[in-house]
């Protein structure tokens, strides 16, 4: 889309191991729409981390590899930009907000000394004044007494007070587009409600787009404009996230939300996936859900399906129509 902030194309990535090649990334495209709130979620394993650290080749590099793939933002694309040239777009134009705030941050550097170099760096900022900056950063993301934690290092915050570190951390240099990888996945479910809010609020506030990973659809419900679902390092489907909800196209997508527990269930019992996810050592042939889909026929392990539009702004790779119970091109 000529609006997208971020536009990724044919994303391909591997690695190479001692047990073979791991098709991790297999021809990923999405668009990123300035001030959006888009929702990449699949089970562990589906390709959500690697697609994004790609982007910004924070990938090992070796075993990791890009094969292909475009990612343009700000009319360059990132996979062409040499390391001094990606160093200035990371933190500065795009931030990362890591799973674990423990091990992101440097443990051996305070608070402040971390948050206020990259304003020195990135925004040729004075000491005094990116200290001041800090101080309303980490009271803008709800971090009590922000001037004394500037002193504090990360072993002597919450888990829930680092993950408001990285926030800020992130918010430092006003980027474009945050990208945050399962950031609540290691706090309790308070804390977890928190931080979803305050991330909601600064969103709303300064209109930064989000790429928020998941693999809990019940936290993209309140959240998401739009979300992407991706299973065996491929998309299987895009759509906004209210006709996500109500009218699911995608067998893994259905199966997904039938696992999820709901108010409007009456009690009705989960249903789980049954089966494994595939393996990603072999390249796929054809549907990488097959093996578990109920609804699979011939051409789904012989042709890999590509997305297509189902509806305005909903696009699937499958080739059964749910809907109309019957392959979806006879």
């Amino acid at each position: 889309m000529t609006d997208a902030v971020l536009s990724v194309q044919g994303l391909i990535t591997r690695f190479n191991t001692q047990d073979g090649v791991v098709h991790a990334v297999n021809g990923v495209s999405f668009d990123l729409r300035p001030g959006e709130f888009l929702a990449v979620v699949g089970e562990s394993g589906s390709g959500k981390s690697v697609t994004m650290m790609s982007l910004l080749k924070l990938i090992p590099m070796p075993p990791g590899e890009i094969i292909e793939g475009n990612a343009y933002f700000e009319n360059k694309d990132l996979l062409d930009l040499d390391a001094d040239e990606l160093r200035d777009v990371r933190g500065g134009e795009i931030s990362f907000i890591f799973q674990d705030p423990l091990t992101s941050l440097n443990p051996v550097l305070t608070i402040g000394k971390q948050l206020i170099e990259p304003l020195q760096i990135h925004r040729g900022m004075g000491k005094k004044e990116a200290r001041a900056q800090v101080v309303e950063l980490l009271t803008l993301v709800g971090l009590p007494d922000a001037l004394q934690r500037l002193k504090s290092y990360p072993h002597e915050l919450s888990g829930g007070m680092r993950q408001r570190v990285m926030i800020a951390m992130a918010l430092t240099c006003s980027p474009k587009v945050i990208i945050a990888d399962e950031p609540t996945t290691a706090l309790d479910v308070t804390i977890q409600a928190q931080i979803i809010d305050t991330v909601k609020a600064l969103r709303d506030k300064i209109g930064t787009a989000v790429i928020w990973i998941t693999h809990d659809l019940g936290v993209v419900a309140g959240l998401a404009d739009r979300v992407v679902v991706m299973y065996g390092g491929q998309i299987v489907e895009k759509a906004a996230v209210r006709d996500l909800y109500a009218r699911p196209q995608h067998p893994y997508t259905r199966g997904l939300l039938a696992s999820l527990p709901r108010l409007d269930m009456g009690g009705q019992d989960l249903v789980s996936i049954e089966g494994q996810p595939p393996s990603l050592y072999s390249e796929p042939v054809g549907c990488s859900f097959a093996p578990r889909c109920s609804h699979a026929f011939d051409r789904c392990l012989t042709d890999n399906p590509v997305l297509e539009y189902v509806a305005t702004d909903h696009e699937v790779a499958c080739w059964w129509n749910i809907d109309d119970d019957r392959p979806r091109h006879d």
